[in-house]
């Protein structure tokens, strides 16, 4: 059970310092933002809280530090400058250092960085070494300022044990800011038979005398502030204390607390009617009035606790392995609701069918429901970007400034995390390569900032990604003179736009007259095309030179069932994923003969280029009188594919080759259809590379 909250708190830890990294880099650009001060004040203080109640005492008492000084920002003590934006954003990521190596001990953590980000931190608010700190000083920092009591109750949820939350290390925390005194209030314990082990029968009532305001005491309850009742009430200053008078009367102090009410409390006294019976019968108020303000107060709490209710339900932190076991289950349910409609089919059972196409539905529904838990807006991607154009930004001296598009546009997580590398290094070259110096951007007549502009949106059961950058744009003359200089291309070829723009995804092809840091080695683009195309996606370059660049990645949604074409070749079944097919069109004998071994095909007046796949991947026996030309098209290129006959669409749940046949080229993956039997999954990109390579 501690492992798993302890697990829970690394989760949770992630999310917020995603959140704090965000909030950070809006803080840069709005430095007296108060909202902003205030999510980077809670999210350290979160981590700090649930760090110090899980046992992770390293990260508890380094963001301490940090909280301390975002606590004198949030009070004004501070200002927001590009040093302290620096050091937090260190600290941040010193803390996922932290977390990432708790699991080992916390060995490969650099300590020394640690200190140097809190001495760096101390140095910017003005603190002096605590051994070069005059006595009187010490003191005079010490001397208890604005001496108060409050009157706190603390009720916590029901629930809040299976959270994880230890309400008694939120006392003791409480405890640590004053002279408290606590109550535990056990009223509400059922009787044994009805006593839930996992469930928090108690509240506490808590006078506490404390110079470290309300703010402090607050703080304390950041994290659960959500799901517990808290009322913090101010009830003495120090300066009442020295009066020579008697402390409140005990039913007023019931009466502040709201234990009792005004009623209540004139009821016992006059141990009479119910206020509004007093009322009504005196002839001060009608019945009416007297039933509205009941009907009032009781619309009031059921709307509260609706609310409530609502809003602990809102969500619900699940293990991605969950996830992905439910969808796996739901491919095999897949799989099986084909062999149910196929037997059915084959039976010629009425009632066999109704079930069948009952089922089919429901399965429909659930693949839909269980692959849309797993959709994740990519926003939380694109945020991570701006962290990176940051510091490539001052790494390499330029102005640049991101701006995103569509972030709300959701993706299944697992093609979020596959997409990630990819998309981080085409930002980088737009980065070193597009974007210009500040002096050479204004030399063009350009502003000195330069802009990468990130962008997602829906295209079909697809997703583009653009990238587009205001810089230098590619060098066409530059990009064609290494292409023959490589010999990837002829001296005297002549090449499209799209066709020369293409050339840089050759492997080891780089025009960069110096290596940087970044990049410059000729590395990588062959790597990014190969990444999308494993995603069964495509990229697409543009530019123009002087103006700029963009480059637009087209994904699929998901990776784990797809839409297909279903085609069959004498016995043997093959799936092209229906998002690249275009047309289908006939071959005859004639047409095949009228090619002279050429492999292309008249289609409106167009030549298509096309693969026999029974040829390609030796299949025995003769090919049908008339054939299926399969048309796809992939960045621009159309190819056709030919086969003996289109089934027609299906859904394909991906299964993964075994490791004997992943070299295998041309196919990507297989399917169980619904008579027990596999069909390969064709990988076209592969197979089109197969094609321009056998026209060069």
């Amino acid at each position: 059970m501690i492992d798993q909250h302890r697990q829970a708190f690394k989760e949770e830890a992630y999310e917020l310092l995603a959140e704090l990294e965000t909030s950070l880099l809006e803080l840069e650009e709005q430095p007296d933002d108060v909202d902003v001060i205030g999510r980077v004040f809670r999210a350290m203080h979160t981590i700090k809280g649930s760090g110090s109640m899980f046992g992770f005492d390293d990260i508890a008492a380094f963001t301490h530090e940090v909280e301390t000084i975002f606590d004198m920002v949030r009070n004004g003590k501070l200002k927001v400058t590009g040093r302290l934006v620096n050091l937090t954003l260190a600290a941040r990521d010193q803390i996922r250092a932290m977390l990432d190596g708790a699991d080992d001990g916390g060995g490969g953590v650099d300590l020394k960085a640690s200190g140097e980000i809190i001495m760096g931190l101390r140095e910017l608010a003005g603190f002096q070494p605590a051994a070069a700190e005059p006595p009187e000083a010490a003191a005079a920092a010490q001397k208890p300022v604005n001496l108060a009591t409050y009157r706190i109750r603390f009720a916590p949820s029901r629930d809040i044990f299976i959270t994880g939350t230890n309400p008694l290390t939120l006392l003791q925390e409480l405890k640590e800011l004053g002279t408290c005194s606590v109550v535990a209030q056990t009223g509400d314990f059922p009787c044994l038979e009805e006593i839930d082990p996992e469930a928090c029968y108690v509240y506490w009532d808590l006078i506490l005398t404390t110079d470290q305001g309300d703010n402090a005491i607050r703080d304390v309850f950041i994290f659960v502030e959500d799901d517990c009742e808290l009322r913090i009430e101010q009830v003495a200053e120090h300066t009442q204390f020295d009066e020579p008078q008697d402390y409140k009367k005990l039913g007023m102090i019931l009466l502040e607390r709201g234990d009792i009410t005004t009623e209540e409390m004139e009821e016992i006294l006059a141990q009479q009617h119910k206020f509004g019976e007093l009322a009504v019968s005196n002839g001060i108020l009608d019945q009416g009035k007297v039933q509205s303000a009941l009907v009032e107060q009781r619309h009031v709490k059921e709307v509260r606790q609706e609310k409530q209710a609502t809003e602990a339900a809102s969500s619900i932190r699940v293990p991605a392995e969950r996830l992905d076991l439910l969808v796996n289950l739901v491919g095999e349910m897949v799989t099986v609701q084909a062999r149910l409609s196929q037997t059915a089919a084959q039976r010629e059972d009425a009632e066999l069918v109704a079930i069948a196409e009952e089922v089919e539905r429901l399965t429909a529904e659930l693949r839909d429901s269980a692959l849309n838990i797993r959709m994740l807006p990519i926003g939380s991607t694109f945020s991570k970007f701006k962290r990176l154009v940051r510091d490539l930004s001052v790494e390499l001296g330029k102005q640049i400034e991101i701006t995103t598009e569509g972030a709300e546009t959701e993706l299944d997580k697992t093609v979020i995390e596959k997409l990630n590398d990819p998309l981080v290094h085409l930002i980088r070259n737009s980065i070193d390569h597009g974007i210009e110096l500040p002096e050479a951007r204004v030399e063009a007549g350009k502003p000195a900032h330069g802009t990468v502009h990130l962008a997602a949106v829906h295209s079909g059961d697809s997703v583009v990604i653009t990238i587009d950058d205001d810089g230098a744009g590619l060098d066409k003359e530059a990009i064609r003179a290494k292409a023959i200089e490589k010999g990837i291309i002829a001296a005297t070829a002549e090449l499209s736009d799209k066709e020369l723009f293409s050339l840089i995804f050759a492997p080891g092809f780089s025009t960069a007259k110096k290596i940087s840091s970044v990049s410059g080695r000729g590395v990588g683009m062959d790597v990014v095309k190969r990444a999308i195309e494993l995603l069964r996606g495509s990229i697409d370059i543009s530019s123009v030179q002087g103006k700029g660049t963009r480059i637009a990645v087209k994904i699929p949604l998901t990776l784990a069932i797809i839409e297909s074409l279903r085609v069959q070749i004498g016995e043997d079944s093959f799936m092209l994923p229906l998002s690249l097919v275009d047309e289908c069109v006939e071959l005859t004998r004639e047409d095949v003969e009228r090619s002279h071994g050429r492999n292309l095909a008249h289609v409106r007046a167009q030549l298509i280029p096309y693969i026999p796949l029974r040829e390609h991947f030796r299949i025995q026996g003769t090919p049908p009188e008339i054939q299926q030309i399969v048309i796809t098209q992939m960045n621009g290129s159309r190819v056709g594919f030919v086969v003996d006959q289109v089934i027609g669409e299906h859904q394909t749940v991906i299964k993964s080759l075994g490791r004997a046949y992943r070299d295998v080229d041309g196919i990507s993956g297989a399917t169980i259809l619904g008579d027990g039997s596999v069909a390969l999954i064709l990988d076209v990109p592969q197979l089109l590379q197969a094609v321009e390579a056998g026209q060069a």
